[in-house]
């Protein structure tokens, strides 16, 4: 097994692997995991080629960091911002349920890494003395949070990440 794969885990998920080019990310200090509470800003649409597009707008007073989601996914964030309820629960307000139901609770949402222009997050729970981390899109994890009223956080390296250009 190449060498840039042994060890333990956590050690090669801190940087990319040595056969990435050294100055594609000379600049990002991977060692900053600093996590930086930001704030829905809203969300816009606009047409690119005739073609609707929709951001959500996070910040966190200073920076702005806008991530492309799809028109389900913002009416899932916008209904519970603007206290809009459904007939029939909709998909995350029946994980809510269930995540209440097993007695957990939400703690946080950590938008925590970009590649290749997709943004990953995960979501923090707590079911008594347990922490449960589950992967998932940021949109899902925002719609879950505006919804628990978590708080959402940035590692400060998506921000330098996403602001590179």
């Amino acid at each position: 097994m190449p060498e840039e794969f042994e060890g333990p885990m956590d050690d090669r998920l801190e940087q990319p692997p040595s056969f990435f080019p050294d100055e594609e990310f000379s600049d990002i200090d991977f060692d900053d995991v600093e996590q930086v509470e930001v704030e829905i800003e809203g969300i816009y649409e606009m047409d690119v080629d005739r073609h609707p597009h929709r951001f959500i707008f996070l910040t966190d007073g200073e920076k702005r960091l806008p991530i492309s989601i799809g028109f389900p996914e913002a009416k899932a964030i916008l209904d519970p911002l603007e206290q809009e309820t459904p007939d029939r629960p909709m998909t995350h307000d029946l994980l809510k349920a269930a995540i209440e139901k097993l007695g957990a609770v939400m703690e946080k949402v950590v938008i925590d890494d970009l590649w290749r222009d997709i943004y990953y997050a995960k979501i923090h729970l707590r079911q008594g003395e347990d922490e449960l981390i589950l992967d998932s899109r940021p949109s899902d994890a925002i719609a879950l949070a505006v919804r628990f009223k978590a708080p959402i956080f940035l590692q400060s390296k998506v921000f330098a990440l996403a602001h590179r250009d």
